[in-house]
């Protein structure tokens, strides 16, 4: 039996070798391994042998099986391979044809919007900084005197990630780390603005786990805060396109600026919705939050290796959705990531409405 054995082995992983079809392979499977394989019909066998001939041929007809059965595996991963790479080369797209018409591509409104506050702010003499998503706790907290106590720190409000590293490793919780590695890697005076994606525990109509955001930063010599008002205030009306629109700093506290103000600006309602602009204290007004500011904390300027005493600033942030669904009249922030081509084929923008100041941001 033993030459019976190692011939049927030749003669099977010779036609496994041989097939140069899928069927044909398969054709070999049932052959060998099949109800009625040859094989099978050999381990039906071991039963009628004696003790001493099931322990010599018993671990042969095995080791048949083993290798035939890994023959088969190897020869049809590559021939499926084969079979891809030949698909791929005959199945080419030609990138210079037009867009199909009956599903055109287009803008999301966060990248919209993202394009309209760089080109605002770019006029107003800002560069764009960026920075690493998966930031150190002493950039994303301790830089910015955020104590270790503070509630910002703990688990349900922000992303650790698990590992050993030199310091703790966050999903950064804000852009402002960016400030942190600019005003460390770069000598005053200092005009940025800081957009990205950045991560809170935190999911309802109005709240992601990832959502954008924008910062502002200016470290400068006699810098104050009519000097932020009038920052905020020319953005936000070239960012809306009106003249009217009236703001309101109310007294707040952010660890990293000292003072700190929350910035509201006033709309009117229309027709049943918020139309922003005018004073929020008219009759049919009111007032809606919109950026977090102030004076950039001595302790933070300090953190960075520059003197409190020579260099002072400002910073701001808010939200790049909300901003959106502000201008563009979005009234539930989920849609925004659903990837709903419906959704965006209503709110999205063509590729050809790149805002500028003088043909209007929004247009």
């Amino acid at each position: 039996m033993t030459t019976d054995l190692d011939t049927l082995r030749g003669e099977l992983l010779a036609a496994i070798d041989a097939a140069t079809a899928l069927d044909a392979l398969e054709a070999v499977r049932v052959q060998a391994l099949g109800k009625q394989g040859a094989i099978t019909g050999l381990l039906k066998t071991l039963g009628k042998l004696t003790p001493e001939e099931r322990q010599e041929q018993g671990p042969r007809i095995h080791s048949l099986r083993e290798a035939v059965t890994e023959a088969l595996a190897s020869r049809k991963a590559a021939m499926e391979q084969a079979a891809l790479e030949a698909r791929l080369a005959s199945e080419t797209v030609d990138m210079t044809l037009p867009v199909d018409g009956v599903a055109p591509g287009s803008v999301h409104p966060v990248s919209q919007v993202m394009d309209e506050l760089a080109e605002i702010f770019a006029d107003l003499g800002f560069a764009v900084a960026t920075g690493p998503e998966v930031e150190d706790d002493w950039h994303n907290f301790t830089a910015l005197n955020i104590p270790e106590t503070h509630p910002a720190r703990a688990m349900h409000d922000t992303f650790y990630i698990a590992g050993e590293h030199e310091r703790p490793m966050v999903l950064r919780t804000h852009t402002s780390p960016v400030q942190i590695r600019t005003m460390t890697s770069q000598k005053p005076p200092i005009r940025i603005i800081a957009p990205g994606r950045v991560y809170r525990s935190d999911s309802d109509a109005t709240h992601t786990p990832m959502f954008h955001q924008i910062e502002g930063l200016v470290i400068d010599k006699g810098i104050t805060l009519g000097h932020l008002k009038w920052t905020l205030e020319t953005f936000l009306k070239a960012f809306f396109e009106r003249d009217d629109i009236v703001l309101r700093l109310r007294p707040s506290y952010f660890p990293f600026t000292e003072p700190s103000a929350e910035v509201d600006v006033g709309f009117t309602w229309k027709d049943g919705k918020r139309v922003i602009g005018g004073s929020g204290d008219a009759p049919g007004g009111g007032w809606m939050e919109v950026l977090g500011s102030g004076m950039v904390h001595r302790r933070v300027i300090e953190a960075c290796g520059l003197d409190p005493e020579e260099w002072q600033g400002f910073a701001f942030g808010t939200g790049v959705d909300r901003l959106a669904m502000l201008k563009y009249g979005m009234d539930d922030l989920r849609p925004f990531f659903d990837g709903d081509l419906r959704w965006l084929k209503h709110y999205g923008f063509s590729a050809l409405d790149v805002p500028t100041l003088s043909g209007g941001v929004g247009a």
